[in-house]
């Protein structure tokens, strides 16, 4: 698993990308095609067109780092493929990553207060 610090931004390529692609292509893309750099710290998440795989892209500060995963018998759930970026949280990420349905994870609204019975 891997764990983001909150705040961090994520973002998701809608759009299945070429997983011929290393590290420095995919960079270069993120930087043509969405107009962020991909040095900045930012976490960048790829999809294969079967759906079954996912590269994540980030530089920790000493060099772009690229996982790569594939799940064995399911497929990760993407969101409707159009052109384009959508930002993720890091509990969503946490999610798409491990194969669960990032969709229906929802944050807490409000956390209740404790009464003192009087």
């Amino acid at each position: 698993m891997i764990t983001v610090p909150a705040g961090t931004r994520i973002l998701l390529a809608t759009r299945p990308v070429d997983f011929r692609r290393g590290a420095h292509a995919l960079a270069a893309l993120v930087a043509a095609e969405f107009g962020t750099d991909p040095f900045s710290g930012v976490v960048l998440v790829f999809r294969s067109k079967r759906a079954d795989r996912v590269k994540v892209l980030m530089w920790d500060g000493s060099g772009l780092v690229l996982i790569w995963k594939q799940l064995e018998a399911n497929t990760f759930r993407w969101p409707p493929i159009v052109d384009g970026v959508m930002r993720l949280t890091s509990v969503e990420f946490a999610a798409l990553f491990d194969g669960i349905d990032w969709r229906r994870v929802q944050a807490t609204r409000e956390i209740p207060k404790p009464s003192v019975p009087a």
